[in-house]
């Protein structure tokens, strides 16, 4: 469910980045137009969701690395008493 929210969220932001893109083609440095910062917004917004939602699912454990080269904690291991 989060990794759908995530790609979900990550392909609002390339739609994001493409109107914003757009707006600024179409409007051409019309000064009454906002629309590329109105974008901008948007897609600030939408960045800062998906970090919101990374940072959720790395702290509650639903998210992580599970590399092959990757062991994990080890777990401590006591030395014996010198003598």
């Amino acid at each position: 469910m989060l990794k759908a929210l995530i790609i979900i969220l990550m392909l609002a932001l390339v739609a994001s980045l493409g109107s914003g893109f757009y707006y600024l083609m179409v409007d051409q440095g019309d000064k009454n137009k906002k629309r590329t910062f109105h974008s901008l917004g948007v897609r600030l917004t939408l960045g800062v969701a998906l970090l919101l939602v990374i940072i959720y699912g790395i702290a509650t454990g639903q998210l992580g690395n599970r590399n092959p080269w990757d062991a994990g904690p080890q777990p401590l291991t006591e030395e014996p008493a010198s003598q």
